[in-house]
């Protein structure tokens, strides 16, 4: 039981502090004027959930591929 709670906290502060990073990372990406951004929903909370700021890097790295 302890190691799930663990498990579901960690989860947590990693998808809110990814979330917040991408919230930065767009606001700063605006202010240079580049179009490109990650979206904040389910799927981007997932992700920066399970891998972390890895997952971040991750989203932009395809946000850049596909060229959104």
């Amino acid at each position: 039981m302890e190691q799930k709670t663990s498990f579901i906290v960690q989860f947590l502060i990693r998808a809110i502090v990814g979330m917040a990073f991408i919230f930065f990372i767009n606001q700063f990406l605006v202010s240079r004027g580049i179009s490109m951004q990650v979206g904040l929903n389910l799927v981007t909370f997932a992700t920066t959930g399970i891998f972390g700021t890895p997952g971040v890097a991750l989203l932009y790295g395809i946000a850049f591929y596909t060229g959104t």
